[in-house]
């Protein structure tokens, strides 16, 4: 907004001279992209502390563009009793109130709706004379570029910029995790130093000591055993030297194994249990795939760090500085020409490290839409069938595995140019310490055996200039996929437990709803200003049409999420101060999508009341009147269902959602469309059950099918987030308003159909 109001275009400052209005007056601001006959333009919604300015119309031409002004309003700011953002299917308007009437401002297509709803926000906040403050403009869902170095993100729902990321602060956490294993680790790294020095005592065995005093005529050896005495012994050495190096091999791979499936078991079940944690907010804009991949792949990245990378890292360093001082007391300078490649390594690195961070990270994104296309094409393959779009979803899948395939060859051709130049350049030192050192033996300036001796060193040397060069590409593949964990763990979820959370244990169900207001996405508000009370015992009616908001009112009184504006009660205490456990243990859900896990029918009637007796389970599954089609069952309640019960009818899944509310035997129940997949004669028969069910229970209920509510003690009828009518079907049917409306469309319908 505040760039908006920055950036005018000059034909609207124009038009805000001609009112005698200074752009720096402008504290509110809105722009679209209609007229308001619904055709392409501009409208612009513009507001001072006094005046509200409404200008629609469009530019005409290419090469010259002139701006063609078809309304320009004003109002004064008092006289505005209210404005509303109205959602519509395509487009929204952003309608005025004046003296009880409606006035159409501005017309907009989605992509506007967030910019016009912060812009009633605003004006309203002016209209109640408050001052508005830097925090009134921000809006953090609408950021797409990174504030420090003004990139954009490359994935707008994560926002973390690749280039201003504090590398250094994850890694830092990340070694916050050794203590816990500190004894495995230590004992790791003892294991691996006790291997290393054998492997270091090799060369100079075979070296030295074997060229240079076993195989040396005239040297008794100590001068206590012959010849053949002295290659046996040394012979013996070297192969007791292997076995003991061989056995601590063993040794820390047992502990090794043990400890890489320890890490990848506390990484995977903190990871999902903080996914549990976590409200349904947090999910709204996560794809299954990369949530599967955060669990599953990044812990197993991750536990590279603690087992193949700190312990080999730590060794090969000591390695490198032990055979570096072993050389340097053999000949210095060959010491120092070992040394010749490293700083190009070094410098190599340093280059290649950001592109590595870049392209692991576009590799992690690209993996999880892949995932989520198979997570979706499975879960949907009835869909899938029954539409003939096999070919349709390989195509899709096509193109999800060419972008993995590309991106993965970018890996691959990076890490195979870049680094066998650099063993090239670490091979170079032998070469270079052959030719010098042999031009040192020929001289009489270096023995043979200290000659070959420094050449083992230098092999040796190798293997840890490898590891070190290859780190790069370790840790930027662990460091992006610990910046991911922790993503999710310091994700704060929105509905939280107060500390000293009120605990109530038998709930009457006394619902008061005051003042609410309610949005998913910033500024496109689906509740506006719904009060409501609901007395304990009290079946309510909701109904209206789809979208209405008639969900989302039973989403925020469970608490799935949390209001911002307005309040929640009941039995007189705001739901924010109840204990969680105890608020949903006493709320049943029969939901419209009705959701079964993979298991038993027995365990998953049994999912909110794991305890529950069999007769408990028989009881609750007669009342749902499920009893008949499960005895009928090849093992009955124990008949393995698949996921989602895709075994099952609709009508027969949801009698067992029906049966899984039954046995928690709630005091608030909420039924959402909980008949829709049931036939005529099942729905009578539940029927039948819920209205024992419902007894002495608050109970909301929502039904398109409106002959469904015909016992509720009261309707509300919400029509675009806003309660419009509330009575029994008898006062609402004489009022006949939007709900007459309703009754009367449907038995038109109905008609239609033969009923």
């Amino acid at each position: 907004m505040e760039e908006l109001l920055k950036n005018l275009p000059y034909y609207i400052k124009d038009s805000l001279n001609l009112l005698n209005i200074k752009v720096d007056d402008l504290l509110i601001g809105a722009k679209g992209d209609l007229n308001l006959a619904g055709e392409y333009g501009e409208c612009y919604a513009l507001g001072t502390k006094t005046q509200l300015i409404f200008i629609t119309g469009k530019l005409v031409g290419k090469k010259n563009p002139v701006w063609m002004e078809e309304s320009l309003v004003t109002f004064n700011l008092s006289d505005m009793e209210k404005l509303d953002n109205e959602q519509l299917v395509s487009n929204g308007m952003l309608v005025g109130y004046l003296n009880n009437e409606e006035k159409l401002l501005c017309r907009y297509t989605n992509s506007s709706m967030r910019d016009f709803g912060m812009f009633c926000k605003l004006f309203q906040k002016l209209k109640e004379a408050k001052d508005l403050t830097p925090e009134d403009y921000k809006n953090d869902d609408m950021v797409l570029f990174c504030p420090k170095c003004g990139k954009r993100y490359e994935d707008p729902v994560r926002k973390i910029c690749p280039n201003c990321f504090d590398k250094r602060a994850i890694f830092l956490r990340v070694l916050s995790y050794l203590p816990k294993y500190k004894m495995k680790i230590v004992l790791m790294l003892l294991l691996m130093l006790t291997s290393s020095a054998l492997n270091v005592l090799l060369p100079y065995l075979s070296g030295n000591i074997f060229y240079d005093r076993v195989l040396k005529k005239g040297d008794d050896f100590f001068g206590i055993i012959n010849l053949y005495g002295k290659i046996g012994l040394i012979i013996g050495a070297l192969l007791s030297i292997r076995l003991l190096a061989t056995i601590v091999s063993v040794l820390y791979g047992r502990i090794n194994s043990s400890l890489s499936a320890q890490v990848v078991f506390d990484l995977k079940t903190e990871i999902f249990s903080a996914l549990q944690k976590l409200s349904l907010s947090f999910y709204n804009n996560k794809q299954t795939g990369t949530l599967m991949n955060n669990v599953n792949g990044d812990a197993m990245h991750l536990q590279y760090f603690f087992h193949d990378g700190v312990p080999y890292f730590i060794v090969n360093f000591v390695i490198m500085i032990g055979i570096f001082g072993v050389m340097i007391a053999l000949n210095w300078q060959l010491a120092l020409l070992a040394l010749l490649p490293i700083p190009i390594i070094v410098f190599v690195l340093k280059k290649i490290y950001p592109h590595l961070w870049v392209l692991y990270s576009r590799m992690f994104r690209r993996n999880s839409s892949m995932n989520s296309i198979i997570s979706d094409s499975l879960a949907g393959s009835r869909v899938v069938k029954a539409f003939g779009k096999e070919e349709a979803e390989i195509n899709r899948f096509g193109r999800a595995n060419k972008n993995v395939y590309n991106v993965t060859i970018d890996v691959g051709r990076m890490n195979q140019t870049v680094f066998p130049f650099l063993y090239f350049f670490m091979g170079t030192s032998s070469l270079v310490i052959w030719g010098y050192g042999s031009w040192l033996v020929v001289n009489g300036d270096l023995s043979f055996g200290t000659l070959i001796t420094f050449t083992g060193y230098v092999g040796m040397l190798l293997g840890p200039l490898q590891f070190m060069t290859q780190i790069t590409d370790w840790w930027s593949s662990c460091m992006n996929s610990a910046s991911r964990i922790f993503e999710i763990l310091d994700t704060v979820p929105e509905v939280e437990e107060q500390k000293d959370a009120v605990r109530i244990k038998d709930l009457k169900g006394d619902i008061v709803i005051k003042n609410v207001s309610f949005e998913y996405e910033a500024n496109k508000p689906i509740l506006k200003d719904i009060n409501l009370e609901i007395k304990s015992g009290e079946m309510i009616g909701l109904v209206g049409h789809s979208g209405a908001g008639k969900s989302t009112l039973t989403n925020i009184i469970t608490r799935l999420y949390d209001v911002k504006e307005g309040s929640i009660t009941i039995d007189g205490h705001d739901i924010k101060t109840l204990n969680l456990g105890d608020l949903h243990s006493q709320i049943g859900l029969v939901l419209q999508e009705t959701y079964l896990f993979m298991g038993s029918i027995a365990e998953n009637i049994a999912y909110a009341k794991p305890d529950a007796r069999m007769d408990e389970i028989i009881e609750a599954a007669k009342i749902a009147n499920a009893h008949d089609f499960i005895m009928k069952l090849p093992e009955g309640y124990d008949t393995i269902i698949g996921a989602r019960g895709q075994s099952l009818s609709g009508g027969e899944k949801q009698r067992i959602s029906i049966a899984r509310a039954v046995l928690l035997n709630p005091k608030i129940l909420i039924l959402d469309e909980a008949t829709a997949s049931l036939d005529t004669e099942t729905e009578r028969q539940i029927q039948e059950a819920l209205e024992n069910l419902i007894k002495g229970r608050t109970t909301i209920s929502i039904a398109h099918r409106l002959s469904t509510l015909r016992n509720a003690d009261r309707l509300v009828v919400i029509e675009q987030g806003k309660i419009k009518e509330q009575g029994t079907h008898e006062e609402l049917m004489i009022l006949k308003g939007a709900y007459f409306n309703l009754v009367k469309k449907q038995n038109e319908a109905l008609k239609l159909q033969g009923v």
